[in-house]
């Protein structure tokens, strides 16, 4: 048995985009598997989530030590995402016809894709709470859970990309470390789940995971070292893109529909990019003006008396 060295540097250039923004491991790695390798989808779903299974403990105890989990949010989530990512491996193996498979998983891609948008909106907006201010929402929560475990074991995306935007929009007071150690530690079980699932009864192969391991645990680690230098807006945006590319791939929409889904995102983006710049130069003037008035810059003329 030995180690595909195409794929261990393909999971390599995955790793460090995971590491730099956080999410989209098994959105990439899964369509990186099937358009690029060949892989077959219940066999690129298994491989990838048991290596995932792998490598969560790992931030997840840096983020428990650190303080920055809602355990009580764990706790409800996975009351929700572990059995269902437990029958989302029977549900895959019952789709039978692999397209089937892809289809959901382009699906899965494309809400990601909606997820990491409305993220951005609601990061710019930004939050104020800490963890212990949350007011835990169980029965919306639990629901959250449910439907990201169910993808997950069906498609391998969603404990980065999807349940982390459903956690945006009901606790949008969470700070980003907050959002980011509570969505990893509750991962930890789900994707735990769903790798026995595809153990048992998926398409699990050892030399594809050993590869991806090989490749992706340096590249996370290269990735999380720069992640504090690099523009990270800027490579979510990009990473959008990607995801949007593969979603549409994964469909099978036309070529030329997909270049025009492709340049429309790639101007929406540089135009987004552009706007905030400007909005951030514009706040960063007004605060200048402000504190020069307030430190004696601006001087009114006084007003003699006799």
């Amino acid at each position: 048995m030995s180690a595909d060295w195409a794929l261990i540097g393909g999971s390599f250039v995955v790793a460090v985009v995971v590491g730099l923004t956080g999410m989209g491991g098994g959105a990439l790695m899964t369509p990186m598997m099937m358009l690029f390798f060949n892989v077959p989808p219940l066999a690129a779903v298994s491989s990838d989530l048991v290596a995932s299974a792998v490598m969560k403990p790992v931030g997840s105890v840096v983020h428990l030590r650190r303080g920055t989990v809602n355990l009580r949010l764990v706790g409800w989530l996975c009351a929700g995402s572990v059995p269902a990512a437990f029958c989302g491996v029977f549900l895959a193996r019952a789709f039978a016809v692999s397209d089937a498979v892809s289809y959901a998983l382009g699906v899965a891609l494309l809400l990601a894709v909606a997820g990491m948008a409305v993220k951005s909106w609601l990061g710019a907006r930004g939050g104020t709470a800490n963890t212990h201010e949350i007011v835990v929402r169980p029965i919306p929560t639990l629901l959250v859970g449910t439907v990201g475990g169910l993808v997950v074991g069906i498609s391998s995306v969603g404990s980065g990309s999807l349940i982390i935007v459903a956690l945006l929009v009901l606790y949008p007071a969470l700070k980003a470390n907050q959002l980011v150690g509570t969505d990893l530690v509750q991962a930890v079980p789900l994707v735990a789940a769903a790798a026995i699932g595809h153990l048992l009864f998926g398409d699990f192969q050892l030399h594809l995971t050993l590869s991806l391991l090989i490749g992706s645990i340096p590249g996370v680690y290269l990735g999380a070292r720069i992640s504090s230098r690099a523009p990270g807006g800027l490579i979510r945006a990009l990473l959008a893109i990607v995801l949007l590319a593969s979603a549409l791939k994964l469909l099978n929409v036309s070529t030329m529909v997909t270049v025009c889904a492709l340049a429309t995102a790639s101007a929406v983006t540089v135009a987004g990019w552009r706007l905030r710049g400007s909005a951030v130069a514009w706040r960063s003037g007004g605060s200048e003006a402000t504190r020069a008035g307030e430190g004696g810059g601006i001087r009114r003329p006084s007003r003699l008396t006799q």
